[in-house]
């Protein structure tokens, strides 16, 4: 009978065993949930070097009108990464912008969206990112270097003050669910209005145009609002769920820059239901309609070839024959987008013809696309449209060149009224248009130096002065 004596220790271990096992798999549960948060935050974009990169190793340089900031490691390594962050902590760096060390990080880490990130989703997010992602002991080798003023992170404070702050997502009792489900991701998971919303001065998005485009480097973030000329109020719901999950609708558009890396890193990976609430979402915001705008970009375009008239104009062996739109087009796009702008039977090689890139009242997006080209790989296809500017392995095209070729695909297939210049593209081979506030930089340490001397000149002459009328007082 004394064997029974160790029964209960037994039963003990067991149940000890048990309780363990239990948590690992309530752990495995929560990192599944953070990855799919995660997936939806897209921070795999931003915190990868593409195609070469570690996961979340940071190092990616991501192109600000006001310099490249370059993406940290935000993996587990306690010596390079987040490894020693809180779940506090990280909430905060999340939330707020602000890392372990109270230093702030910049606005190109979207934490104004982020703020909207439930608590049940930023626990999630922490056990994904602590226990669900490899540590990498490398510190990226490029580290951001802004020009002064925009190097005093302690100034992100005030910007903090005018544009974040936010709160966790509360759902609109007024809502379905699916429209609570599409807002949490397009506001803070999916942060539509980091590009999709023009920013004002100070490079705060700005609250009364909300999702009404916005520039992002040489690319255009267009109109998501539910305007059936300026938005996408003429897409139906299947073909946003389709967009979202390939980049890619006949008839319609094709992504590229930004949004081309938003499908392939996050978008294709949402489940359906998802996809669907986002589309649902962005069709109930209130519609806003672009001046410029008087036909839906998709609604341009008919079949058209000048092969005929410049096939043979130039003996074989002349050199520099490729002198018009024309010619450029048919040089060097009419191979895969065809001599009449349809595209190929299957659209691999997307038709010209009812593009939001050629039919839009801002054709920046047809620009970057010819000088940066198109790459993404989504829905187990790999899109490729190789570039045309300095980098180029096909043929680097001069700025007069790609603009002849725009303004070509334009009048024959795209928005008539469009137009491009040779200066346009200047401006979208060096990053896009520059905001006042880049713009304004060269002159800000000029204007407080000139500052501070008005300030002790005007300091000197009230000392002099309260002086003299004491000596005359005295006299």
């Amino acid at each position: 009978m004394k064997p029974l004596k160790h029964i209960p220790l037994l039963v003990t271990a067991a149940l000890l065993v048990l309780s363990a096992e239990a948590r690992a798999d309530d752990l495995q549960a929560l990192v599944e949930k953070g990855k799919g948060v995660a997936t939806a935050a897209d921070c795999m974009a931003c915190h990868t070097a593409p195609k070469t990169g570690k996961p979340f190793a940071g190092g990616y340089g991501i192109a600000s009108p006001l310099g490249t900031i370059y993406s940290s490691n935000i993996t587990p390594s306690k010596s390079a990464g987040i490894g020693d962050y809180s779940e506090a902590e990280f909430a905060r760096a999340v939330r707020q912008g602000i890392r372990k060390d109270g230093a702030h990080l910049y606005p190109a880490m979207p934490y104004d969206a982020y703020a909207g990130i439930t608590d049940e989703d930023m626990q999630a997010l922490y056990a994904y990112f602590m226990h669900g992602v490899a540590p990498v002991d490398d510190t990226p080798k490029e580290r951001t270097a802004l020009p002064f003023p925009f190097n005093m992170r302690i100034a992100m404070a005030g910007w903090n003050l005018l544009y974040a702050g936010g709160k966790p997502f509360t759902p609109d009792a007024s809502r379905s669910a699916e429209l609570n489900r599409g807002a949490y991701l397009a506001d803070a998971l999916g942060h539509c209005g980091s590009c999709h919303t023009p920013r004002g001065i100070l490079m705060g998005q700005s609250a009364s145009a909300y999702l009404t485009g916005g520039s992002v480097g040489a690319w255009y973030a267009p109109n998501i609002t539910s305007d059936p000329v300026s938005g996408i109020g003429g897409w139906s719901t299947e073909e946003l769920v389709a967009y979202f999950h390939t980049g890619h609708v006949a008839g319609k558009a094709q992504a590229a820059g930004g949004m081309a890396e938003a499908v392939q890193n996050s978008l294709q990976y949402l489940p359906d239901s998802d996809l669907k609430a986002l589309a649902v979402y962005l069709k109930s915001v209130p519609p806003v309609r672009n001046t410029a705008d008087t036909t839906p970009a998709q609604g341009f375009g008919a079949p058209k070839s000048d092969e005929a008239v410049i096939r043979g104009s130039y003996v074989p062996t002349e050199a520099d024959s490729l002198r018009s739109g024309a010619e450029l087009y048919s040089g060097y796009c009419a191979s895969c987008h065809q001599p009449d702008g349809g595209g190929s039977d299957n659209q691999a090689y997307p038709s010209l013809i009812h593009n939001t890139a050629t039919g839009a009242s801002n054709p920046a997006n047809l620009v970057a696309a010819i000088l940066y080209g198109v790459e993404r790989d989504a829905n187990g296809q790999s899109v490729l449209m190789p570039g045309f500017g300095a980098q180029s392995y096909v043929t680097p095209l001069t700025d007069r060149q790609i603009a002849d070729i725009a303004n070509y695909v334009l009048t024959s297939y795209g928005n008539p009224n469009a137009r491009v210049t040779q200066q346009d593209v200047t401006i979208a081979r060096t990053g896009g248009p520059a905001p006042l506030l880049a713009l304004l930089q060269p002159y800000i340490l000029p204007a407080i130096v000139a500052a501070i001397l008005t300030l002790l000149l005007l300091i000197l002459l009230a000392t002099f002065y309260r002086r003299g009328s004491e000596s005359e007082g005295h006299a």
